[in-house]
Order: structure tokens, then C-alpha cells, then sequence
């Protein structure tokens, strides 16, 4: 989304100084910019005294020049071994903790991407190793993943079951004893039959197959093809959660003299593939990032592509202003931040597994709020209309072992970080978001999930933006009282060349993260608020949307939970109750300042 508007004149400057830079980068055609493509655990997963990481790049290495960074500390050449592009790096596990990784070459620097030493890490199939199931969904052959009671002793019960049925530990998730093995078949009938016989073994929990393949950009529409609706985005459709209100009252009412808030660094988790840091949305995030402590930070792996669907969702964070394509919040609000990471990670390419690995080692290391822009579909579920959905969709079969995976997960965050909070999309097949026949893991019924639907402005001229009428719902958004807020959904693309245009992208993926933005923030402000009292913050600040529901079954005008008469102070004749809830980014700050004073 481009946002214009007067800025004050230290603002400018910079800006001024990042659109150089980008420029900068952007006319070194002769040879490849110096980027992290991928990294990887590699090696011996279960060696206790070190972890071995494979990083592939681009650009020319020179053994000689070449520098590898992790955190503060710079590696030794024993610790790295070149092998064309690939770097092999070994890092003793008693003197390295996770943290950025980047890379320097003379006076080049590489992108930096987030290491974790936690070891939770999966594997995906290749082209060789995947099959059609009998619903036409490309599934894993010989891969599958292990869920353990318990407790049972997780490693120990994979390693008989490895050894019974002659397969091989190839990945695990050790802190919700889930292993993933590699098993002796050839096709998906003799896979079947070992599953079967695998997930009757005492001490196992469940069985998880992956569904995983060449998909449709996940959960996002690019509108190409609806310039009615791609001429309001240039309206402002942030505008309808009051998004530079929000970021004018951060950075006027954190660093105010009379009354100073102290604000604490958040990291923020996102679990997408990759960003393009050729786009002078990101161009100025290579190198050392930290080099200044308010500065918002962001970890990733090198995309080909500025549209690309987790270049957007970062975008929504961490985009630099003014550039073109994108505007991140947070970024918005450097000069009062705290220094937020915003860490963009997916573990590998091995589907809802290696999301929520990716989860698992975020969390570990510190994450207190992660973005989920994705879920899935049951074949067979169906939209509003009664009409098939067929996208994202997964078998039962699959569905079942995920939902387990995520239940273990959930349980998991309950009791050893129940202060991690995370933001799901909604799902954009125009279903019910809260039915787990239907969806996953927005259905899942727990304080520690806030559900985001998706809203578009309204073709009303003449409202307001506190109006009910001024967002409509999407189309295309799941709906239902499992919905906890909307947001705008429709958002500009990255671009390679400064001041152009973006692609038009909506889907509840780019509301995702506007929620998830805005909840970084007020943790920065108030970081002892638990994950129900940000939903009731967010709740009792959020403006309308819609019909009134007066608390009536499920059905299509129901977008959110409906607002409650606790949600406006006990007032039962207010307007607001029945009816869904808008996200209000500035009166979600405000309330959350407000809330400092009861803790102190």
C-alpha cells in the first residue's frame, strides 16, 4: 500500500538517503548481488556438541575475502567449508546462540537471515519422491512424521520404530515429540499399509502424511483483473483501520517528555518462504541491520521476485516509505521503536511440518507474536453458496494428522510460553473459518489464536471511516463467530523500480499481518499483556462492520464474533453490540497506553 502524506523533515532526509542507496544497488547489472538464497540444517541432526547448516547464494565467493557473520561474532575458516555456491557452516553449540547471519565480500553484504540453534527441523520430498493421491493431491511418498505420546521418551520410541520397520529418522520437532521418518516404499499403497500398522504402535500418538506441492500463491488474489477495485486501493484502503493515525500517535505520544513510555524490543515471526531484497522496499536491510537499536530489523532468505507473496506480507511490517510498492507499519515507527525483528522463516519447503518447526524454533528463540498468512481446506468443505472449495485443500487423511500436530502445538505454547500470541488468516474460500471439518488452524479454539478476516472499502461516498458501512467484507473471506476482527485485505505489491507501482494483491493473508503489526506494538508499550487481554484490547477498541447480528445462528453476515455489551463497558443499548468488529489501529495504541496505568 502507498502511503502519501507530509513528513517532517528528518524523516525526509532520510528517505531521501535510503532511495540512494536502493538506486545504488539497483544499477549493478554486471554481476549478482551478494545474497542468502537458502539455509538449511544439514548433517547430523542429533549431534549434541554441534549443528551443521548448508547456505546457498548468489554473487562471486571468494574463499580469500570472504566473511561470515553470526550475531556479533565472525567465524572462524575452520567452521566453513566452500563447495561452489554452497557454504557448509559447523557451529559448536557452547559458543554460538541463534541469531542473523549475513555475509561480507570486500564491500559487499549479503541479506541476513535468522539462525536458530534450537534443532527443531523437517525435510521436504523432491520431485522424485511425490505421488498423486486418489483425490489428485500431490502427497509425500516414503516421508511421513511421527507424533509420540507424551509421555514416551520421543526419540527413543522413533529410533525403535525406525529400527522395527527398517525407516530412518531424517527430522524432528523434539519439543512436541513429533520425528520424521523415511520409509522403506516404493508407492503410496505400500505407504498406506505402514502407516497403518505404525500408528497402532503403543507409544504413538499420531501419523502425519504431508500434502505438499506446486500450489497457488497461497491465500492472496492479485487483481489483474478487477480495475474497479484496484482504483479504490489507491484511495487508501488502510485508511479504514485509521493506519497513519496509529503511526502519528506512536511517535508522538511514546517519546512525550511529560509523560515518557519506556518501550521494549518485540520479535515478531513470520512464516514465509522468502523477501526480495533487490526491491527498494528492502534494499537498505542488507549488512548489519542492528547498527542502530531503534531501527526495525528483518531476517530472510532472498526471493526472485518483489510480488512474491512473502515479500508482501513483510512488506506490510517492515517496507521501507515512500519508495513505491509497500509501507511497513512498524518500519513507520523507527524513529519511537524499541528496534523490532520481524523474522521470516519457513524451516524448509516440507509443508504445515516444517510451518510449524519453523514455529517451534521462532518461539524458542524469543518470538512473541507469529504470523501465520496461511491455512488449509478439507476436501469437500464448501463455501457460503454451498459450492466446492478448490483451493489449499488437503485429504482427511492429511487433515486429521495436522490437526493433531497443531493441537500438540497449541498445548505445547499453553504451558511453556504462554505469552506467545498468534495472528491467523481467515482463509479466503468464502466458507466458515471456524468449523475443523472445514479449516485449518483457524478453528481451533484457543487465547492464543486471533483469527483475521478480510475487508475492501465500501462504494459509499459519503461515510465516515467510524462507519459501520465504510468496509464491506471480501468475497472471498472466510466468515464466522471464530473470526475475532477484520481488516483491510488489499495492499500494493513490492517493486524492483523505485516509484512504481505494485501489483494489487488482497486476500486475508495481507490483513494477517496488519493485526499482527499492530499487536507487536502494543507489547512494545505494554509487554506484560497475555494473549486474551490483547484480544480484548483489540475487541474493545475495534470500530464496525456489517450487518447488526443479534447473536443469531452462524450465516453469511456474520463476518466476526459478534461485539459484545463487555466490550462496551457493560453499555447494552450500545449501537456497536451484534455487530462485527474492524480493526482501529489508534484506538488499539491508546487503549494499550491507557492500560499501563492498572500495572502500575
Amino acid at each position: 500500500m502507498r502511503i502519501k502524506q507530509r513528513q517532517p523533515y528528518w524523516l525526509l532526509l532520510f528517505l531521501f538517503s535510503c532511495v540512494g542507496y536502493a538506486e545504488e544497488r539497483l544499477l549493478v547489472k554486471t554481476q549478482e548481488l551478494l545474497r542468502i538464497k537458502h539455509i538449511e540444517r544439514c548433517g547430523d541432526f542429533f549431534s549434541q556438541a554441534q549443528q551443521e547448516f548448508c547456505v546457498s547464494t548468489t554473487g562471486k565467493l571468494s574463499s580469500q575475502q570472504l566473511k561470515i557473520r553470526v550475531g556479533e561474532k565472525l567465524l572462524a575458516t575452520r567452521e566453513i567449508k566452500h563447495d561452489g555456491d554452497l557454504l557448509r557452516i559447523t557451529l559448536a553449540n557452547n559458543k554460538y546462540q541463534s541469531g542473523p547471519l549475513w555475509l561480507e565480500q570486500g564491500e559487499q553484504k549479503s541479506n541476513e537471515v535468522w539462525l536458530s540453534m534450537k534443532g527443531s527441523h523437517v525435510i521436504a520430498a523432491n520431485k522424485s519422491e511425490v505421488a498423486k493421491n486418489g483425490d489428485g493431491l500431490i502427497t509425500y511418498v516414503d516421508l511421513i512424521s511421527v507424533i509420540i505420546e507424551e509421555n514416551a521418551d520421543g526419540l527413543q520410541t522413533a529410533r525403535e520404530l525406525a529400527k522395527k520397520y527398517d525407516a530412518k529418522i531424517v527430522g524432528a520437532i523434539p519439543p512436541l515429540n513429533t520425528y520424521q521418518l523415511r520409509l522403506p516404499v516404493r508407492n503410496l499403497i505400500e505407504r498406506d499399509a505402514l502407516v497403518l500398522r505404525i500408528g497402532t504402535e503403543i507409544g504413538v500418538d499420531a501419523v502425519i502424511i504431508e500434502e505438499s506441492g506446486a500450489e497457488k500463491e497461497i491465500e492472496s488474489e492479485i487483481l489483474r483483473n478487477n480495475p474497479a477495485h484496484a482504483d479504490s486501493l489507491d484511495k487508501g484502503e488502510w485508511a479504514s483501520n485509521r493506519f497513519l493515525d496509529a503511526v502519528d500517535f506512536y511517535l508522538r505520544r511514546i517519546p512525550a517528555k511529560t509523560q515518557l513510555i519506556k518501550t521494549a524490543p518485540i520479535k515478531i515471526g513470520v512464516i514465509e518462504r522468502d523477501v526480495d531484497f533487490d526491491s527498494p522496499d528492502f534494499a537498505d536491510y542488507v549488512g548489519d541491520c542492528r547498527r542502530d537499536k531503534k531501527r526495525i530489523c528483518l531476517y530472510a532468505r532472498d526471493a526472485e521476485k518483489p510480488e512474491s507473496h512473502g515479500s508482501t506480507v513483510a512488506g506490510i511490517f517492515a517496507a521501507t516509505w515512500n519508495n513505491g510498492g509497500n509501507s511497513g507499519f512498524l518500519r513507520g515507527l523507527d524513529k519511537a521503536g524499541p528496534g523490532f525483528d520481524v523474522i521470516v522463516d519457513r524451516n524448509s519447503d516440507a509443508g504445515i511440518t516444517a510451518n510449524i518447526a519453523a514455529s517451534v524454533n521462532l518461539v524458542e528463540d524469543g518470538v512473541r507474536v507469529l504470523n501465520w498468512s496461511w491455512g488449509i481446506h478439507r476436501v469437500g468443505a464448501k463455501n457460503v453458496d454451498g459450492k466446492d472449495i478448490d483451493s489449499l485443500v488437503r485429504s482427511g487423511l492429511a487433515m486429521s494428522g495436522y490437526e493433531e500436530l497443531l493441537e500438540e502445538f497449541f498445548l505445547w505454547l499453553r504451558l511453556k510460553h504462554p505469552d506467545v500470541i498468534v495472528i491467523n488468516s481467515a482463509g479466503n474460500g468464502a466458507s466458515f473459518s471456524g468449523l475443523d471439518e472445514y479449516r485449518l488452524p483457524s478453528s481451533f479454539v484457543t487465547e492464543q489464536l486471533l483469527v483475521v478476516g478480510g475487508h475492501e472499502l465500501s462504494n459509499k461516498k459519503d461515510a465516515r471511516v467510524t462507519d459501520a458501512d465504510y468496509a464491506v467484507k471480501r468475497g472471498a473471506s472466510n466468515i464466522d463467530k471464530r473470526v475475532d476482527i477484520t481488516a483491510a485485505a488489499c495492499v500494493h505489491s513490492s517493486v524492483l523500480v523505485i516509484n512504481s507501482e505494485g501489483e494489487k494483491h488482497c486476500g486475508t493473508s495481507y490483513a494477517t499481518p496488519l493485526v499482527a503489526g499492530l499487536v507487536a506494538a502494543m507489547l512494545s508499550i505494554n509487554p506484560t499483556l497475555e494473549p486474551e487481554q490483547i484480544r480484548i484490547l483489540l475487541r474493545r477498541s475495534a470500530m464496525t462492520i456489517g450487518e447488526e447480528a443479534d447473536f443469531e445462528p452462524t450465516d453469511a453476515d456474520d463476518l466476526t464474533s459478534p461485539i459484545l455489551p463487555s466490550e462496551r463497558n457493560n453499555e447494552l443499548n450500545h449501537p456497536d453490540i451484534g455487530r462485527s468488529a474492524r480493526l482501529d489501529m489508534h484506538k488499539a495504541l491508546d487503549l494499550t497506553v491507557q492500560s499501563l496505568k492498572r500495572v502500575r
